[in-house]
């Protein structure tokens, strides 16, 4: 019998909501599992990747290109996210991961790069033992009510308002 998957929402202002989604990645290998990452609006190199290497029950796919964060989306942003969105549609149709993560959803959401009816659909088709999370700030309030767990990473207090830039394999 298989167990029921859920979905989980990791997301608010605070740092940590792509590591709290890479911590349950490594911890589903543990057990066994195989995890599928898509990450949403990043394009460029993080040192996670380098380390999500180490796990070949892990793949990781980037559906970004550079960060258009401080900059309006171009169109070839919006089809990069399109691409990326559909290839998860595929990935969870074929259903041979267990867990699968999909990082930034919520900025690629909030940026417009797709419609949340998309988002909600696509999380609604997935098979009952899968596992779902979603990542990003200004998480909208559909994907709150269709999570089973949602957490939000509250900013209290950061350096980078006292001029630290983001540093390799902290921020980065």
């Amino acid at each position: 019998m298989d167990e029921k998957g859920y979905i989980h929402l990791y997301t608010g202002n605070g740092k940590g909501k792509t590591t709290a989604a890479i911590g349950l990645a490594i911890r589903a290998v543990g057990a066994g599992k195989r995890v599928y990452i898509g990450q949403f609006v990043k394009g460029m190199h993080y040192a996670e990747l380098g380390a999500l290497k180490r796990f070949p029950e892990i793949e990781v796919r980037q559906f970004g290109l550079d960060c258009f964060i401080k900059n309006k989306p171009t169109q070839k942003d919006i089809d990069a996210a399109r691409k990326g969105l559909d290839a998860v549609k595929l990935i969870i149709d074929e259903n041979i991961f267990d867990v699968v993560i999909l990082d930034e959803i919520c900025i690629a959401l909030y940026y417009k790069l797709f419609e949340v009816s998309e988002v909600l659909e696509l999380v609604k088709s997935k098979p009952s033992a899968m596992e779902i999370v979603l990542t990003g700030r200004y998480a909208p309030q559909e994907l709150i009510d269709i999570a089973h767990l949602v957490t939000e990473m509250k900013e209290i207090k950061h350096y980078y308002k006292i001029g630290v830039e983001a540093r390799k394999g902290v921020e980065y």
